[in-house]
């Protein structure tokens, strides 16, 4: 039997809106529990997401590929030559070429605007600091409560949003 994971309303997760952030919550809570039984590991098989980052070694991106990995995902490093000074026309071409390569895109170091800017011509889901403590999911984790640590939990939101937006 599948399990269904039902998308959020907004891709952009910014603002995070009650009803984004209860879905989430309650998505995580179900993978919680598909974890446990054991399906997890190919939740994601087949997908692939680009991580835009000066570096793999972080935290941010390290918890974001653990994420996506744990999913059956496959996580490709680009290594940022874009920036918020790159011409328009430069940035639309690459976030439309990098839209037909991936299912999704986490960016880890890069501004507001130029997360957005990406996401607007990529096509798929852009995200702007997923595994972040500062972003709008951060706070979902403490929602979850059952016997995982604060980083599991920080896990499986993470995973939420993945499944919600990509899945």
């Amino acid at each position: 039997m599948k399990t269904v994971f039902p998308p959020v309303h907004d891709n952009r997760l910014e603002p995070l809106s009650v009803a984004d952030a209860c879905l989430l919550v309650d998505n995580a809570r179900t993978l919680q529990r598909v974890v446990e039984a054991g399906r997890s590991g190919e939740l994601l098989r087949g997908k692939n997401f680009g991580l835009l980052c000066a570096s793999v070694d972080g935290d941010e991106a390290a918890a974001f590929c653990s994420a996506a990995i744990g999913l059956g995902a496959h996580v490709a490093h680009i290594v940022p030559s874009l920036t918020d000074a790159s011409t328009h026309e430069v940035l639309v071409d690459t976030a439309r070429m990098l839209g037909r390569l991936y299912d999704g895109i986490e960016c880890v170091g890069e501004t507001p605007a130029f997360v957005r800017r990406l996401a607007e011509a990529a096509g798929v889901p852009v995200y702007g600091g997923l595994a972040s403590p500062d972003h709008p999911t951060a706070g979902l984790a403490a929602r979850l409560g059952g016997c995982v640590t604060p980083a599991q939990s920080r896990r499986y939101v993470i995973q939420s949003v993945l499944l919600s937006t990509v899945g």
